[in-house]
């Protein structure tokens, strides 16, 4: 009877935990409405992009920092070496828009183990007033991506952050990469922030200069291995909130391998268990492998009915794809396809999360620091 109960409580936790967060992260709309009535909050705005290299739907993303619909802003796309491969074609952009003021900046300083924050420095110390967002090169900008950063500014915000959305998926592989980001991802981040307990991706960071020199500055988001979890962390030391803008922006995934999706996902593992290793420990319940195992135990010894496990795979998966129609992603049989290979692989991917130590970063070798 106790074991009965255990397993048929960790199925019922796991889908409740589950529901609970599709329907938060599909309600937050709602929850999270900013008011008609509010002025229009409009400061000078730098956007600051760091490039290394160019993927195959970089130029189409980093062409979208110009067509923004904002009053005031300046672009700033900083690159290590004057020899990467972006910085032609980001030549060819600035000179494109000579409307929209633009520079490119060259150089890397050592100012943390984390290269992007070095690549970033000369950006941030260049920027015009106090208002600038860090912004993922391979984040596909709409027109209201900038005026949406500064609509979610609040008293008590100190940082506005958001994760991807993952369009474009070519394959089934890259679909699975959408899954991640999408499903797992964003899902629980946009649930977080509809609780009022936002957290930082790395993809977009929308700072106020004041609060991030009162925490430390660029040096201080260096502590940790991701700058997202640095940062998350020195606005909550300020008793300020992260906060998610009401329309995420797209991620053009393309085509993936499966060696990259898993790459990626064991650095962001590793990163989890390093800068949130509470959160970390948690994870493996997550997915519908634990309590989906724990139902057919009891199916099979009679304690339950038989179609009862069959029940819960559908429950799971289709809130997720009422989460997808809500956001507008795919929801055809290669993406149901790549939610269960998702699933399946987030056992793995956890223990290696727990065993590794190191990662690369776009040929950059990176080893974890442990959460102070």
């Amino acid at each position: 009877m106790i074991v009965t109960g255990l397993l048929g409580g960790c199925a019922a936790l796991s889908l409740g935990a589950h529901l609970g967060s599709n329907a938060l992260a599909i309600g937050r709309p709602w929850l999270r409405r900013r008011r008609s009535d509010a002025p229009a909050f409009r400061p000078h705005l730098t956007l600051i992009r760091p490039v290394k290299g160019l993927d195959p739907h970089d130029c189409e993303t980093l062409a979208s920092s110009f067509t923004q619909d904002y009053p005031d802003y300046e672009v700033l796309f900083c690159a290590e070496t004057a020899t990467d491969p972006a910085c032609a074609a980001i030549r060819e952009m600035i000179a494109a828009h000579p409307g929209v003021p633009a520079r490119l900046l060259i150089g890397d300083s050592r100012l943390s183990a984390n290269p992007k924050l070095n690549n970033v420095e000369k950006g941030v110390a260049a920027a015009r007033g106090d208002w600038f967002v860090l912004t993922d090169a391979n984040l596909m900008l709409a027109p209201d991506y900038l005026s949406t950063l500064a609509d979610s500014w609040g008293v008590d915000t100190g940082l506005v952050s958001g994760p991807p959305l993952g369009t474009a998926a070519e394959g089934l592989w890259g679909a699975v990469e959408c899954a991640f980001l999408n499903g797992t991802q964003a899902r629980w981040q946009l649930a977080a922030d509809a609780l009022g307990l936002g957290f930082a991706q790395g993809k977009t960071l929308f700072w106020n200069r004041r609060v991030l020199r009162a925490g430390g500055g660029l040096a201080a988001l260096g502590r940790d291995t991701a700058e997202d979890v640095g940062a998350t962390k020195l606005v909550r030391a300020q008793g300020l909130r992260v906060r998610l803008p009401l329309r995420l922006s797209g991620h053009p995934v393309g085509r993936r391998r499966v060696r990259a999706v898993w790459d990626r996902q064991l650095r962001w593992s590793i990163i989890r268990r390093d800068g949130f290793p509470g959160l970390f420990a948690l994870e493996p319940l997550q997915g519908p492998l634990p309590g989906l195992l724990a139902l057919i135990a009891l199916a099979l010894a009679g304690a339950v009915p038989g179609l009862l496990p069959l029940a819960y795979v559908a429950l799971w998966y289709g809130a997720e794809l009422l989460f997808s129609r809500a956001y507008d992603l795919p929801v055809g049989p290669r993406d149901l396809a790549a939610m269960a290979l998702r699933d399946a692989m987030q056992p793995a991917l956890w223990i290696a999360g727990l065993l590794r130590q190191s990662f690369d970063w776009r040929g950059h070798a990176m080893t974890a620091e442990p959460a102070e």
